[in-house]
């Protein structure tokens, strides 16, 4: 589903390497000399002070020289500096590339740390996790409820009845499941910031996620509408007057292209002057063009359409639920309790990192041409760098089915836990799953919770099935995040907002795991104590609330929902399962959650 995300948006460069640059201390210049004084005025006796002048430039030219030519010596050696750079640069950074490769961390090397621990690890079950307890950080934070004031609930709550809205928006939300998301409730902010009237937004196809979906066939959309009713007036389509006005064309619509993260000032100077005299306006594309700041009965709006509003379709929910409860059913030994995992390890992802990881010289070539048949000459340009043994030692490449094994034994959990995989296709899936297998039978997908008739109406639309996995994450009692993006962003908040302020994930440091990981003297005695202060670590960093002042919120509400959506906290109860309505489900998940 959708972040930005109030975070930065995605870059894409992230596997890729790169670096920052930043401006030196302009203030530390020294100050400019004084100015000379004006020159004489012309005297009477020119020819006299010509020759004397003359006589004086004969007897001292190398010196007269010198001076009028010093500013350019100046340049001499910043020529010099910049030649060198130029020529050399390519060279030194080949020379720290190479040094790169022997920094600990950056070769893959998990399959012999597995090979080597693997008799120690089938035979410690001692210090096994019970599930109920793995998250041991019990208090709630004092949330400050920065909820709009009761005057500005009165105008809130009577947008949608006051006479007259300023006009109509459309808004073509682009992306996955997640960064659509993001665009919806952004867009439903933007229209009640305007006293504007929202069409129901439009998904545009995108050529990496290839889902032609519409937002009816992941969405509820009486919901939506029935939902907001009261904060913003919502339509599925614009009237037959006002398309007749632009002969049933779209495009023929007045378009604006917001730029990224623009605050309100800008919408209410800038946009509202436009929309009042078109009536009508369409942004596209509409992902992260408002700021993450905002009036606090505008944030509000955000949180009603992310945990209210936004309920799946039918059809969605329908074996989403049925989904959850097959996995409680199979985590009988734990007390329907498991742990799900955002398993980022497909071919497209792995490919894009630019990683290499234990296959050789066939999956280097292998992963190339899948990059080259992708994204064409992007990976070739001279600003690009790939180095594989950089982006691991930043963390940036993704976690392989070993290393979560790894991890998660290494953390306690045994092998009677049950793991629900949130992913696509697997790279290579049957051998690298083996080892995961091995540390953890009770393996489960989407694909082998659901039948095959269950499952057809969703092939080939990977917005449906993303939902699927997010529905199942959402009510696990552990979800475990590998690499970045919207999906765990926005689950991680959907949890805090669910779980009393605790996002009960697992966010692990891969920075400090690449380096254990290519230890080759560690114990697993050793490994496991760094594991379970990483652990700690997520569980207390899980129940963290940002400081957000009243003028300037700098982090994603979708990740961080409080203190902004606690005003719906006493709602929370009977939303819980909004979009799951199965009577089991319900129970086994208000047990779970107390």
């Amino acid at each position: 589903m959708a972040i930005n995300t109030a975070a930065k948006p995605k870059s894409h460069n992230a596997g890729c390497g790169g670096g920052a640059v930043t401006d030196g201390d302009t203030n530390s210049s020294p100050s400019p000399p004084p100015s000379p004084p004006p020159p004489p005025p012309p005297s009477r006796h020119f020819g006299r002070r010509r020759s004397r002048s003359s006589k004086f430039r004969k007897d001292s030219f190398p010196a007269a020289a010198l001076r009028c030519n010093f500013r350019y010596l100046l340049f001499l050696p910043l020529l010099y500096i910049s030649g060198l750079i130029m020529c050399v640069g390519p060279f030194s950074t080949a020379i720290l590339a190479l040094g790169r490769a022997s920094v600990p961390g950056a070769v893959y090397r998990s399959h012999e740390l597995f090979e080597r621990l693997w008799p120690d690890i089938i035979v410690d079950n001692s210090t096994a996790i019970q599930l109920p307890s793995v998250w041991e950080y019990k208090r709630r934070f004092k949330v400050q409820r920065p909820c709009p004031n009761s005057r500005e609930l009165i105008c809130f709550s009577s947008i949608a009845e006051s006479s007259g809205s300023s006009g109509y928006l459309i808004v073509n939300a682009n992306g996955g499941l997640n960064q659509q998301r993001s665009a919806i409730c952004n867009a439903v902010a933007v229209a009640g910031l305007l006293n504007a009237v929202l069409v129901i937004p439009q998904f545009d196809f995108n050529h990496v996620w290839k889902d032609p979906s519409e937002f009816g066939d992941i969405y509820d959309p009486d919901h939506f509408i029935s939902v907001l009713e009261k904060h913003v007036k919502v339509v599925k389509a614009l009237p037959d007057e006002v398309m007749r006005k632009y002969d049933y064309n779209m495009t023929s619509i007045h378009t604006i292209r917001v730029p990224p993260w623009a605050p309100a000032n800008y919408y209410m100077g800038q946009i509202y002057p436009v929309l009042r005299e078109h009536g009508v306006l369409r942004f596209a594309p509409f992902a992260n063009r408002l700021a993450m700041s905002v009036p606090a009965h505008i944030q509000l709006l955000r949180c009603i359409t992310n945990y209210k509003a936004l309920r799946y379709a039918s059809p969605v929910s329908t074996l989403a639920e049925k989904l959850v409860n097959r996995m409680v059913e199979k985590s009988t030994r734990n007390g329907g309790k498991y742990v799900s995992v955002h398993l980022r390890f497909e071919e497209d992802m792995v490919s894009f990192s630019c990683c290499i990881y234990d296959g050789g010289a066939a999956e280097k070539y292998e992963l190339a041409s899948f990059r080259e048949a992708e994204w064409k000459e992007k990976f070739k340009r001279k600003d690009r760098e790939v180095n594989p043994g950089l982006n691991r030692i930043d963390g940036k490449c993704p976690l392989t089915p070993l290393e979560v094994g790894l991890l998660l034994r290494g953390m306690g959990f045994d092998n009677s836990t049950s793991i629900y995989i949130a992913s696509g296709k697997i790279y290579q899936a049957e051998r690298h799953l083996k080892p995961l297998l091995k540390m953890f039978p009770l393996l489960y997908f989407k694909e082998t919770l659901a039948t095959a008739e269950e499952l057809a109406p969703f092939k080939g639309y990977s917005s449906r099935l993303a939902a699927l996995d997010y529905t199942v994450c959402l009510y696990s009692e552990v979800f475990v995040t590998t690499q970045g993006g919207n999906f765990p962003h926005f689950l991680m908040g959907h949890r805090r907002f669910l779980f009393n302020g605790h996002a009960k994930t697992i966010k692990p440091d891969k920075r400090k795991l690449v380096v254990l990981l290519q230890e080759k003297t560690i114990s697993w005695k050793g490994f496991k104590d760094e594991m379970q202060v990483m652990l700690a670590e997520s569980d207390r960093k899980g129940l963290m609330v940002p400081r957000v002042k009243k003028i300037n919120r700098k982090t994603s509400i979708y990740m961080y929902p409080l203190p902004e959506c606690s005003c719906l906290q006493a709602q929370n109860s009977s939303h819980r399962l909004s979009n799951h309505q199965g009577s089991d489900l319900l129970a086994s998940q208000d047990k779970s959650t107390r």
